[in-house]
C-alpha cells in the first residue's frame, strides 16, 4: 500500500516510476530527495522553460516552491501541494487548501528492500476539485506529461549514481 492513499486514494492522473539501485531503502530515499533537483542540463532545460528553480536539492526546492511534507520516514518521503500548475502566475498551496478550480497534488518517493539493494521509486497523484479544473489539468498535463516523466526518471538515475 503506498502512503499516498492516505492522501489522494483516487486519483485523475498517476504516474509511477521505478528503479533498482544499490543500498538500503533509506539509503535510496535520502539519494533521491538529496540529489540535486535539476541532476543535468536537460532538466535544467526543462525547468528554464517552467520558470522552476535550478539549485538546491529535490526536497529543498520542492519545499521552496510551496510543497508541504506530508510524510517524512526513513523509506518514504510524501510531499503534496494544490493549486493551478496550468497558469503561469499560479504558485502552489497547501495540500489542504485546494478550491474550486484548483488540484491536489502529492509525490511520493520510497524504497523497498529488492535483491541486491532497493526498490527506488516516485508516484505522483493529482486529482481535480472539480470538472473545469480536471478539464484544465488534462489540458496542461497533454502538454508537460512525458517532461514530467522523463524528470522523474533522470531523478532516479541520478539517485543511482549517487548510490554508486
Amino acid at each position: 500500500m503506498s502512503r499516498l492513499d492516505a492522501f489522494i486514494p483516487e486519483w485523475d492522473v498517476r504516474e509511477r516510476h521505478t528503479r533498482r539501485v544499490p543500498g538500503t531503502p533509506h539509503d535510496a530515499v535520502a539519494a533521491a530527495i538529496g540529489i540535486p533537483f535539476t541532476p543535468d542540463r536537460i532538466v535544467r532545460a526543462l525547468f528554464r522553460l517552467r520558470g522552476l528553480p535550478r539549485g538546491g536539492s529535490v526536497h529543498g526546492a520542492l519545499r521552496a516552491v510551496g510543497f508541504e511534507q506530508l510524510v517524512c520516514e526513513d523509506a518514504c518521503v510524501v510531499l503534496g501541494a494544490s493549486g493551478r500548475p496550468w497558469s503561469p502566475r499560479s504558485r502552489p498551496g497547501r495540500f489542504s487548501a485546494a478550491g474550486p478550480g484548483q488540484i491536489r497534488m502529492a509525490l511520493e518517493i520510497s524504497a523497498t528492500e529488492a535483491a541486491g539493494g532497493a526498490l527506488l521509486s516516485t508516484e505522483t497523484r493529482v486529482v481535480a476539485s472539480d470538472p473545469r479544473a480536471r478539464r484544465a489539468f488534462r489540458r496542461y498535463w497533454l502538454v508537460v506529461g512525458r517532461f514530467s516523466a522523463l524528470v522523474r526518471r533522470r531523478w532516479l538515475a541520478a539517485a543511482e549514481r549517487a548510490l554508486r
